[in-house]
């Protein structure tokens, strides 16, 4: 993968954990309903920049709509991690199923060639790749945000591993208040 330096436009409250929470990440709370960075090509095009995609991925109607199946799927199986429901489990691998990965000896050493049968799948075959990975390090830290009113998600890479919140600093603060609240209330 490219940079993944954030892209500037990108108005997302949680950029850069591993791609395939990035890609769940595209949805946030709004004040009335969810955001959705994915609901137009333009925002496909920033999240692709954002992920550091630009450079290998096509912002087009077709890639987006791949990658919003991805998303989907990705989301069905996060919310449990440890055992994905077996509907998750079927979208998930249809969406491999758009590619693979060809390994070969090289005069240069071992290589990896990513193969998808359409250009279309390459940010939807990529981010659900990344979410095995995430699966097989350790899927107890693939997590969703302690705030009930949140639907970000994140990668839990603290040493204890016991982090609760996509940012301490909005939804950890939030509870904080709330607890202090109801304490002086008591």
């Amino acid at each position: 993968m490219s940079s993944r330096t954030p892209d500037p436009r990108d108005p997302r409250p949680l950029i850069g954990e591993p791609l395939s929470l990035d890609l769940l990440n595209t949805r946030w709370r709004g004040t009335a309903e969810p955001n959705d960075l994915l609901k137009d090509r333009a925002g496909y095009e920033i999240w692709l920049s954002s992920a550091g995609l630009a450079d290998r991925c096509t912002a087009d109607g077709v890639s987006l709509a791949a990658t919003r199946i991805a998303r989907e799927a990705l989301a069905a199986a996060a919310a449990e991690p440890a055992a994905p429901p077996p509907a998750a489990t079927e979208e998930l691998n249809e969406v491999l199923r758009h590619g693979r990965l060809r390994r070969e000896l090289t005069p240069q050493g071992p290589a990896d060639t990513l193969e998808v049968d359409s250009p279309a799948w390459l940010a939807a075959w990529l981010a659900v790749d990344d979410f095995l990975t995430l699966l097989r390090r350790s899927p107890d830290r693939i997590r969703s945000c302690a705030d009930p009113d949140c639907i970000l998600f994140f990668f839990d890479d603290s040493q204890n591993g016991r982090r609760r919140w996509h940012s301490m600093a909005s939804c950890g603060n939030r509870a904080k208040a709330a607890r202090h609240y109801a304490r002086s209330k008591a």
